[in-house]
């Protein structure tokens, strides 16, 4: 069945990819100078629209451009710049306090492995792996609700959990694709919502 479903995912894959792949629209992870913020700009992504985290994750790095700047910021300050993120409180809190780690505990630069990164506050799998495939260029499959929502409905997996939707996609896909999943499966699932499989393939055949 696992070889059945490896051909069934490169089929799918290849046709999602050709699709795709010459999308020019960036996501909130992607095409930032510095590895930091990369690392504090998908924090800030969490349950919001990238094309919303972008330019406030913009906003933050022209008034704090450097990790320690950031990292003795005021809360107040930075709460008035993330304002129309959602969990606003709760990321600006996430987002300071991650700056001072990384300054204080890690020499400036950002952890190269899951174990450590997932010790930052806000930093849960999905960001750990985007960013240990971003910045470091590991192998890794990064899973939000749209990677978890099309690979249930594909079939691929039957999981509950994004992170339990990580562990069976590394299962089923070859490692050359685990960094390339992610954002080809989020711009699908951003072009087709809802829950219909069927949908989900038809939109490929346009």
């Amino acid at each position: 069945m696992s070889a059945n479903k490896k051909q069934y995912f490169l089929k799918i894959f290849k046709k999602a990819e050709k699709k795709y792949k010459k999308t020019e629209k960036r996501l909130a992870g992607e095409g930032w100078s510095s590895d930091w913020k990369t690392l504090l700009a998908t924090i800030m992504s969490a349950q919001s629209r990238d094309e919303t985290t972008i330019p406030i994750a913009e906003s933050l790095f022209k008034k704090y451009s450097s990790l320690e700047s950031l990292a003795k910021a005021k809360y107040s300050n930075v709460l008035s710049i993330l304002k129309s993120l959602n969990y606003n409180k709760t990321k600006t809190k996430n987002i300071i306090e991650t700056a001072r780690i990384l300054v204080s505990e890690h020499n400036s630069k950002v952890p190269n492995s899951i174990e450590e990164l997932t010790k930052l506050p806000g930093v849960g799998r999905k960001t750990a792996n985007l960013v240990l495939s971003e910045i470091h260029e590991e192998d890794t499959i990064t899973v939000d609700t749209h990677v978890h929502r099309i690979s249930n409905l594909l079939g691929l997996v039957k999981t509950k959990t994004p992170d339990k939707t990580e562990l069976e996609l590394q299962k089923v896909v070859p490692k050359k694709y685990w960094s390339k999943i992610n954002r080809i499966f989020v711009l699908w699932g951003k072009d087709v919502s809802g829950r219909n499989k069927n949908k989900l393939l038809k939109k490929l055949e346009e």
